[in-house]
């Protein structure tokens, strides 16, 4: 019985790394919040708010904004870490996100401080 116990620990342990992580949809975020997920969707939108405090950019998810279902939110002193400019690299593609998810305005979004965040798919 000691065998079997320790055999099937020891099965889930090295196989626990190799378990592939469920990737989020937009509308299942908001059932998420607090936790660190992958969140897959279509970048519908972009913003990079330059008349706003702190310059944020916003990439709009499965719906343009003010409708948007889920959101990123590019701190402007993380813009320079990007290879080109965000809202124009992931405009129209679909992309998986990884990171905590929060809210803002009652809506699902994820902050990102570094560029392997974001995959485009």
């Amino acid at each position: 019985m000691k065998r079997i116990l320790f055999l099937s620990a020891f099965l889930i342990a090295i196989g626990s790394p190799f378990a592939k992580a469920e990737v989020l949809t937009c509308d299942q975020a908001a059932q998420h919040i607090g936790e660190v997920q992958s969140v897959r969707g279509v970048v519908v939108s972009t913003i990079f708010s330059v008349k706003t405090k702190g310059q944020p950019t916003y990439l709009n998810f499965d719906k343009p904004s003010p409708d948007t279902v889920f959101s990123v939110l590019i701190p402007s002193a993380d813009r320079s870490k990007f290879a080109s400019p965000p809202e124009e690299t992931f405009n129209g593609k679909t992309v998986r996100v990884t990171g905590k998810i929060t809210t803002y305005a009652g809506k699902p979004q994820i902050v990102v401080n570094d560029p392997a965040q974001i995959d485009v798919e």
